[in-house]
């Protein structure tokens, strides 16, 4: 195990790991007080080498480490890879390619929903990982021992996994089903939201398109002010708040200081100029510029008994095929499918997920495969 704080260490480093067909990549960051994650440490290892990288070492230059990143002659294995992606998206402006990322592969063998790395460690090589330095300040200086044997074995293990689920995947002639995840999980677009797209990470509806504008324009404030300041969005403020704005639509500082969900005194802060001009602008829209409502979708009769049915579907075609059921359909999937039948846009009824699920999940709805209890189990019958 080496650590690395200079960039000619780095760049000696990535010469080496450059002639390996697949290397194990891994970060640890803090995130709790800032939008963007601060980078403390990066983990890469081949067959031979663990690198334990210092990003915040004074002397140092990450360039030789996004070169590698972008090499599309190595394979780059992750773990839950989405927010490594992002960080490394973020600072080093590329999407490392290829990529494997072990969470994914592994609901695909079998191996349950979103399984952590250390369940999976312990299930594949029978090693019992040393957790406790997880939520440790990775900033400080220097990194004890415990901390830097907890980030080694963060790769060190994956290579066994990374063996493992790819020879089982390449066994069950699935590597495409993975290969088509990671295009998702490599897309720009899965890591650059808009600020003007802010509005559809929240989770509250509202009814009136005069309330969806201003929580349209809010949010984009919001998030905008939580990149400038980089501070979590919530510190900002609040989801409720925002949801309270956009009901109560406040003109005034005085106005808004009346609101439940905002702290008391926020609308002497510097920062409520931007807000409330936020809502006058949402406010000013003529009504033929305002958002749509997206029209709610009466669920026909039956569609709940027909849900029902299809999760039962979703569960025997899991266990059948050996894979979680999470890979081959949601519940709000199902839910769709079980409304809008063929015409549902949703990821079940395409690709490899249509021909392992999709398509049986139609005939159950046309009332060609039925579903029998036998022998203490459930079976899918061909009518």
């Amino acid at each position: 195990m080496q650590i690395i704080i200079r960039t000619d260490e780095l760049q000696s480093a990535i010469d080496q790991l450059s002639k390996a067909a697949f290397v194990t990549v891994d970060t640890e960051f803090i995130r709790e007080t800032t939008f963007w994650p601060e980078l403390c440490l990066i983990q890469i290892a081949d067959d031979d080498n663990v690198y334990l990288i210092d990003p915040l070492a004074k002397d140092i230059d990450l360039s030789p480490f996004w070169s590698l990143m972008g090499d599309e002659e190595v394979v780059k294995v992750f773990h839950a890879a989405r927010q490594d992606l992002e960080i490394i998206y973020k600072m080093g402006g590329l999407i490392p390619h290829p990529i494997f990322d072990t969470q994914i592969a592994a609901m695909v063998c079998g191996y349950g929903d979103s399984v952590s790395y250390d369940a999976l460690v312990q299930k594949i090589t029978g090693q019992q990982l040393d957790k406790s330095s997880r939520f440790t300040d990775w900033r400080r200086r220097p990194l004890s021992e415990k901390q830097l044997k907890y980030a080694a074995a963060d790769v060190t293990h994956l290579r066994d996994v990374y063996r493992e689920l790819k020879q089982s995947l390449e066994s069950a002639g699935r590597t495409h089903w993975v290969s088509e995840e990671m295009d998702v999980l490599t897309s720009p677009a899965t890591y650059d939201l808009k600020p003007e797209d802010a509005w559809t990470r929240l989770k509250m509806r509202v009814r009136k398109p005069r309330e969806l504008a201003v929580m349209q324009t809010v949010a984009r404030w919001r998030e905008e002010q939580a990149r400038q300041r980089n501070v979590p969005r919530g510190r900002v403020i609040k989801d409720d708040a925002i949801y309270e704005i956009a009901q109560q639509q406040p003109k005034t500082t005085e106005d808004l200081g009346r609101l439940r969900a905002i702290p008391k005194g926020w609308e002497r802060s510097q920062h409520v100029q931007g807000l409330t001009d936020a809502v006058q602008e949402a406010l000013a829209l003529p009504e033929s510029d305002l958002p749509k409502i997206a029209k709610q979708r009466r669920s026909p009769e039956g569609a709940g008994a027909a849900s029902e049915l299809l999760k039962v579907l979703l569960r025997l075609v899991a266990e059948r095929e050996g894979v979680a059921p999470k890979v081959l359909a949601t519940s709000d999937e199902i839910e769709k499918i079980a409304v809008m039948g063929e015409e549902a846009d949703v990821q079940a009824l395409t690709g490899w997920r249509r021909d392992v699920f999709g398509l049986e999940a139609l005939r159950l709805l046309r009332g060609d495969v039925g579903l029998a209890f036998r022998d203490r189990k459930i079976s899918a019958i061909d009518l």
